[in-house]
């Protein structure tokens, strides 16, 4: 086992004389499961391809993007495990001070819009080198969509990036399909065939079923157009049911193909089996590491995709909403080697994936006919169809309990508590609160307004109601004191100033300050970045209030941290402004005082007493 390449010595110890694919990537080099371009670089590998790694390079300099020469079949380009705009920018658009996928935490290695930048510097040098662009800044692109940042509609980022192929979703199937058409000689403009691709064309195949969406023009002159596109681009994320997509630019279309086909219980195995390094390449150990990898380098995927479907989270867009997971023995196999590695404690951070309780479909029809298109699986009530047993996940916990060398197996990955409600037995509930906390379990019921958790595709506040009760109880019996830190969004599509008042009148009964706000944040290709850029809820073409000025938005943060003495004048004017002067005083309802809270004063310490002048024994008494 070894790392991959990282310089041209590198291939020419290794004997090769040509990498057949050249992989850029915006985050430093890091062989572990969690980081997409170590399992596509694996997955190709074990297909028998050689992959050279260009981490970070220079975006200034056209050398950096030359270090291995003329790939023989193509580049590979990815802007890294985030967005990089996400990964540079605050909601508030200030620029982040660190970057946790750099060596050393350093910011500023990587361009803004990564994935369209490195594919116009290799460009530059190479004309006619294939270029296939995937990671989640390519996939949650791959259309026109709403930028935040430049606060425009942006082309699909195919265009921008000059590319002539990309990959959206989790790739492993796609990306082995256009490599063995490569290197059967095919022309990449003629691989128009590939599940989870999206491509540029003049012609469209009229003997396949193909939707077309809205021209980039028309979805620029009005924004009921984007919402509508967005709606129908929304229902076609399931891999058994969608169609062809076109989206037309003038003379020409940008294609999407169907998504990659769920990966089979096996086929993840083998994945997640491939010789991964498990750790930053070494060259970055003078620099301190890689501080992403903190995060999972002692936790466990067990499973991909999401049929919560939350609007403002991208999932349904980029992994689907049938659950693909890994074997027991996959997954034991692993949690042993870990054990192995010199730096674990005996505490396995983290059994899931991007809802941890997920262990199987929603229901059966799922693997054979795909994810209902006109309904959610939870939302706004569980389907009558949903299978909802954790009997599966609670077994294979058990079984990491009892792995030699394990003190403790933490269950860190979000929890939807209305899926763990609506299973009749509590099994897990239980065991959750015995073996699988440190100290507070983090959920995310997000609001407690119900317009604004309907907007949201979270379930109503009742129901987190019913979970808070009875997690307090199962605490109570098993004499734990654990607590739950809630995740709140504040300024999100529908909620006013007063849903925001209602939300810290929920706070103030909590009794305690939340840990974890966030201002809504329009990153691309979501349900609720549409209700953000558009005004209208995509689902029902209806108005919806958007707090879009800063100062408003200013205000509903502060509402929810409205303790805090900084914020005292921004409560107070959202207060008048609702016309909630009720709020305002000294009775136990209240949030703030009338008059604001004087500010800490430092008073001078104590003046020294001078020392004894008298001489004084060197013998301790």
């Amino acid at each position: 086992m070894s790392f991959l390449p990282i310089c041209k010595q590198d291939m020419i110890d290794r004997g090769w004389e040509q990498c057949d694919f050249v992989y850029v990537i915006g985050d430093a080099y890091v062989d572990h499961p969690s980081f997409g371009h170590a399992i596509i670089s694996r997955v190709l590998e074990s297909h028998g391809y050689s992959v050279g790694i260009i981490s970070q390079p220079d975006w200034k300099d056209r050398r950096s993007i030359d270090v291995y020469g003329r790939p023989r079949l193509g580049f590979l380009v990815s802007g890294g495990n985030m967005d990089s705009m996400v990964n540079h920018y605050s909601v508030s658009k200030r620029r982040r001070k660190i970057d946790a996928f750099t060596p050393g935490g350093v910011m500023g290695k990587r361009p803004d819009y990564a994935t369209v930048v490195y594919c116009n510097l290799i460009r530059q040098t190479y004309k006619d080198v294939p270029i296939l662009i995937g990671g989640i800044e390519a996939s949650l692109r791959r259309l026109a969509h709403y930028d935040y940042w430049s606060e425009s509609l942006k082309r699909s980022i195919l265009l921008d990036a000059q590319a002539d192929l990309l990959m959206y979703g989790m790739g492993e199937k796609s990306i082995v399909e256009i490599a063995d058409a490569l290197n059967a000689g095919l022309d990449v403009h003629d691989i128009t065939y590939i599940d989870g691709t999206v491509f540029r064309t003049t012609d469209l195949d009229e003997s396949l079923p193909t939707v077309i969406l809205p021209s980039y023009d028309e979805l620029r002159s009005d924004k009921r157009n984007y919402a509508q596109s967005f709606k129908v681009q929304y229902g076609n994320c399931d891999p058994f049911t969608a169609k062809r997509l076109a989206e037309p630019y003038g003379g020409f279309y940008v294609v999407q193909n169907p998504p990659q086909k769920p990966l089979t219980t096996q086929e993840m195995d083998d994945v997640y089996a491939l010789p991964y390094m498990r750790t930053w390449h070494p060259s970055y150990t003078k620099a301190g590491g890689v501080p992403a990898i903190e995060e999972v380098k002692y936790s466990l995927v067990s499973n991909r995709g999401c049929f919560g479907a939350c609007s403002f989270c991208a999932l349904t867009f980029h992994q689907g909403r049938i659950i693909q997971t890994r074997s027991h023995e996959s997954i034991i196999s692993e949690a042993e080697l870990m054990t192995k590695d010199p730096g674990f404690k005996g505490y396995i951070h983290d059994v899931g994936g991007p809802t941890a309780n997920f262990r199987h479909p929603a229901c059966e029809k799922q693997l054979s006919k795909g994810a209902c298109g006109g309904r959610q699986c939870l939302w706004p009530t569980p389907c009558k169809n949903m299978k909802a047993d954790h009997s599966d996940y609670v077994s294979l916990l058990r079984k990491l309990r009892k792995l030699p060398g394990v003190k403790k197996v933490f269950v860190r990955s979000g929890i939807r508590f209305d899926y763990l409600l609506a299973d009749k037995k509590d099994t897990f509930f239980k065991e959750l609160v015995q073996f699988h906390i440190s100290g507070q379990l983090k959920v995310a019921p997000e609001h407690v307004s119900d317009v604004v958790l309907a907007k949201m595709g979270k379930p109503k506040n009742a129901v987190y109601q019913k979970f808070v009760e009875k997690y307090t109880a199962l605490n109570k019996q098993y004499g734990m004191d654990q607590y739950l830190v809630p995740y709140l969004m504040s300024s999100h599509p529908g909620s006013t100033l007063k849903e925001a008042i209602q939300l810290a009148e929920y706070i103030r009964e909590m009794g305690h300050d939340p840990e974890q706000v966030q201002d809504f944040y329009p990153t691309p290709s979501t349900l609720s970045t549409v209700m953000y850029y558009t005004g209208l809820d995509p689902r029902t073409m209806e108005r919806v209030y958007v707090p879009t000025d800063p100062h408003e938005k200013a205000m509903q943060r502060a509402l929810i941290q409205y303790r805090d003495p900084k914020n005292y004048y921004l409560v107070k004017e959202a207060l008048l402004k609702a016309h909630r002067e009720d709020l305002i005083g000294s009775g136990p309802k209240c949030l703030i005082r009338a008059v604001p809270p004087r500010p800490k004063t430092h008073t001078a310490p104590p003046p020294k007493k001078p020392l004894s002048k008298r001489p004084t024994s060197k013998k301790r008494r």
